[in-house]
């Protein structure tokens, strides 16, 4: 089946498991890599991306177009079912940093001296950015790793875009002044 838009697919999976199959497949990747960033855990991601998108379906009949994307409703069952799971698991909160899913934060390495300088930089970079509060490296991710608009990211954190785009600027901020002040503890 091929339908002509998002809203189309929405509207036939309210009543074809099909269509349903289709969303599923669209967002499947993206919801899966939100979790293991969290849980840093395969098997947690992938019971948690399950629940996401049984919750989905089950609600689907009661999901309301807002006028944001489709994403944004599945990106909030799934950002709800990760703060379950922090408090189910009473653990710090981490956000994977596996220096492998990393990108280097210079284009081109010259020397064996810029190599080990760059690593440094990167690990200091994901240390800091490993102690945020929850909400700010949810942002982090939302907005660097998934792309995602700020009227995207308040509909998952269930915020006004301006209070969005405050937390990302003092997030940034308090990035910065880390990395200047060689400190890893943000708040």
């Amino acid at each position: 089946m091929s339908y002509d838009n998002e809203r189309d697919l929405v509207i036939a999976a309210k009543v074809n498991p099909e269509a349903f199959g289709e969303l599923y497949e669209k967002y499947v990747a993206r919801i899966y890599n939100y979790h293991y960033r969290h849980t840093s855990s395969r098997t947690e991601a992938e019971d948690l991306t399950s629940r996401t998108f049984y919750r989905a379906l089950r609600s689907l009949q009661s999901y309301r177009e807002t006028g944001a994307p489709f994403q944004a409703w599945l990106f909030r069952i799934a950002h709800n079912l990760v703060v379950n799971w922090y408090r189910d698991h009473q653990n710090r909160p981490t956000v994977s940093t596996d220096v492998e899913d990393a990108p280097l934060l210079v284009s081109s390495i010259v020397s064996p001296e810029a190599w080990v300088s760059t690593a440094e930089t990167q690990q200091k970079l994901l240390d800091v950015i490993q102690s945020l509060p929850e909400d700010r490296k949810t942002l982090i991710v939302l907005k660097f790793v998934d792309h995602m608009s700020n009227a995207e990211i308040a509909e998952i954190l269930g915020r006004t875009e301006g209070a969005i785009k405050a937390l990302y600027h003092r997030t940034l901020i308090s990035l910065k002044r880390a990395m200047s002040e060689g400190a890893e503890d943000v708040q």
